[in-house]
């Protein structure tokens, strides 16, 4: 009986060391940990959610006290800007004519200046496109210059001049006037001569003149020729009709 027990304790032990050499043959080492991923990409957006409830009204702390006295009043401020002037209102109505004036006394004519003139041609001087009568006839108050052949206006009023040129060629006349320093053909005049007879090429006009103001003849360059000689003379004259109010 003692073998056979023996025996199975050999047994045992054996298979017990047998178990304990296995388990640490097969045992791997510990591992480390490995490196982090790449981030993953976002996510899709979530669902809208639902409003909340309204909070509570907040708590109002202190006390509101009384109104206090007006101050005094400060010192005026400093004038605004002109503004832009607004747009122009309706015509209003016509008034109510007003009561006739009082008749003043009768002006005396001869204390009315009364500029006139009248001058011919014998011997201007050549060149230039001005028509110049150097030979006076009548020159009342001195406003005409025969050495330039303009007239100059002293007495503001409305003027009535003409001219009568001699000519035995084509031409063309102007009257020209120099109103508020701005030069200007008034009018024209111009006659053809084929048969280079006498013939004679006038005009006149009237013309509101203030101080200053200056009327002369001028001619057209290529057809300008005037007749110089005794049969014939040519003029221009001018006078004031009535004066301005």
């Amino acid at each position: 009986m003692e073998a056979p027990q023996r025996w199975l304790v050999v047994c045992v032990l054996a298979v017990s060391l047998a178990s304990t050499v296995t388990q640490d043959v097969c045992r791997a080492p510990n591992g480390k940990d490995g490196a982090a991923g790449k981030p993953g990409r976002p996510g899709r957006p979530g669902l809208k959610g639902e409003q909340g409830e309204p909070g509570a009204p907040g708590i109002r702390t202190g006390i509101r006290g009384l109104k206090g006295d007006q101050g005094e009043s400060g010192s005026p401020g400093a004038p605004g800007k002109v503004g832009y002037p607004g747009p122009s209102g309706p015509l209003g109505d016509r008034g109510v004519p007003g009561s006739k004036g009082i008749k003043g006394n009768p002006g005396n004519i001869k204390d009315q200046p009364r500029p006139a003139f009248s001058a011919i041609r014998r011997n201007p001087p050549t060149g230039g496109n001005v028509v110049i009568f150097d030979m006076v006839i009548t020159n009342q108050e001195g406003r005409y210059q025969n050495n330039s052949g303009r007239f100059v206006c002293a007495v503001p009023g409305y003027y009535y001049f003409t001219f009568q040129v001699v000519s035995k060629w084509d031409i063309c006349l102007s009257i020209v006037s120099s109103l508020r320093g701005q030069v200007r053909r008034s009018l024209g005049f111009c006659d053809t001569n084929s048969k280079g007879l006498f013939q004679v090429v006038s005009g006149g006009t009237v013309l509101q003149l203030q101080q200053g103001d200056q009327v002369w003849i001028e001619r057209d360059p290529l057809k300008g020729r005037i007749y110089q000689g005794s049969e014939a003379d040519s003029v221009f004259s001018g006078f004031l009709i009535f004066p301005s109010a």
